[in-house]
C-alpha cells in the first residue's frame, strides 16, 4: 500500500464507527451514503480485512475493526487537533519567530522594538541571530532578516526599516584640538589614529570609503586600535581613542549633543538604510506582521524623536 493510499477513507471508516451507521455517518461528514459506502468497502480491499458486520438492520465493528479502531480513533483526533491549531496561526500572532541581523540594527532596530512586540503579543517568542554575513533564510530556517537595502537578494520582499545612512569620520572635540582636523581623506594617513573594524565573519578589515563627484576610492587608514563591534568603537571614539568611521544615526545622539563631531563631510557617501527582508511565502505570517506593524510604529516615532544629525563639519 502506498503512502497517498494509506489514509484513504480512514474518516469515513472511523465515522460508520462511531455512528453505527453508514447513513448517519454520510451526514456527519456532508458526503452521500454510497461515497461512505464505497470508501470503506476500497479500504477493506485495500487491507484485505472485514472491517464491519453488515445487516439490514445493524452495522457493527468486526474485532479486527474494534483494532483499528483503537488504534486509529486517537491518531485522528491528534491530527484534528494540529489542523484546528493551524487556525490559530492563521488568527493571531503566535509561535517563533527567528530573525538574522547585523550588528547595526542591534541598537537602531532590535532594542526599541522588541520589548514592545513582546509586550503586545506574549505568544510570540523571538530569537535573534547576530551575524554580519550574508544568510540564506530557508536553509538556516530564519523567518526574516535585517540587512543594509544594497546586499538583500532581489528576489526578496523588503521594507524599509530606517531613512538611507549618511556615513560620518567622527572623534571628540578633543581629540580634533590634539590632532587637528583633515581637510581631506588621504590627510589621515599623517598624524591620525584611527578606530578600525575587522569583520567578525571574513577577518577582512573595512576599508573606509570616500566619494566626490567623480573620483571614489577606499582608504586603509592608520590605527592602533581594530574592534568587531559597533558599539565598542563607539565607545572608545567617546573615551577620545580614535576617529571612527559610522552611520551618522548609530551615533546621532553623540553628534547632537557635541560629544562627537565629524569631518571630512563633503567627502562621505550615502547609502541605503536598513531593511526588513522575506520571502514572499512569508509574507502572510502573523507573527511576521506582527513584527513588522510594532517596528513600524516605533521605529516611526523613535525617528520623529531624534535629534537632528548634525552632519556638518564644526568649525
Amino acid at each position: 500500500m502506498s503512502r497517498s493510499d494509506a489514509f484513504q477513507g480512514v474518516a469515513e471508516f472511523l465515522a460508520v464507527a462511531e455512528q453505527a451507521s453508514f447513513r448517519r455517518a454520510a451526514g456527519v461528514l456532508g458526503v452521500t451514503p454510497a461515497a461512505v459506502s464505497q470508501a470503506v468497502r476500497a479500504l477493506e480491499l485495500r487491507t484485505g480485512v472485514a472491517l464491519f458486520h453488515r445487516t439490514t438492520r445493524k452495522v457493527g465493528l468486526t474485532e479486527a475493526g474494534e483494532a483499528l479502531k483503537a488504534r486509529l480513533a486517537p491518531a485522528m483526533a491528534d491530527m484534528t487537533a494540529a489542523f484546528d491549531r493551524l487556525d490559530d496561526f492563521r488568527g493571531r500572532p503566535q509561535g517563533h519567530l527567528r530573525l538574522t541581523v547585523p550588528r547595526l540594527a542591534v541598537d537602531l532596530v532590535m532594542v526599541p522594538v522588541l520589548p514592545v512586540l513582546r509586550r503586545l503579543y506574549p505568544a510570540v517568542t523571538v530569537e535573534v541571530a547576530v551575524q554580519d554575513a550574508a544568510v540564506d533564510l530557508a536553509d538556516e530556517g530564519f523567518d526574516a532578516g535585517i540587512r543594509i537595502g544594497e546586499f538583500i537578494a532581489r528576489d526578496m520582499i523588503t521594507l524599509p526599516l530606517t531613512r538611507e545612512f549618511h556615513w560620518v569620520v567622527a572623534g571628540t572635540p578633543g581629540y580634533f584640538d590634539t590632532h587637528g582636523r583633515p581637510s581631506e581623506p588621504r590627510a589621515l594617513l599623517d598624524g591620525h589614529d584611527c578606530i578600525r573594524y575587522r569583520y567578525p565573519t571574513s577577518g577582512m578589515i573595512y576599508r573606509w570609503e570616500f566619494e566626490r563627484g567623480t573620483e571614489a576610492f577606499r582608504l586603509d587608514p592608520p590605527g592602533a586600535t581594530i574592534v568587531n563591534d559597533a558599539a565598542l568603537m563607539r565607545e572608545l571614539a567617546l573615551a577620545g581613542l580614535g576617529l571612527i568611521y559610522a552611520a551618522d544615526l548609530q551615533i546621532a545622539d553623540d553628534l547632537a549633543t557635541g560629544r562627537l563631531e565629524t569631518v571630512l563631510a563633503d567627502w562621505l557617501p550615502v547609502s541605503d538604510g536598513l531593511r526588513l527582508y522575506f520571502p514572499d511565502r512569508s509574507r502572510n505570517q502573523p507573527k511576521l506582521r506582527a513584527f513588522i506593524d510594532v517596528a513600524r510604529r516605533v521605529l516611526r516615532e523613535r525617528a520623529a524623536a531624534l535629534p537632528a544629525s548634525g552632519r556638518e563639519d564644526r568649525p
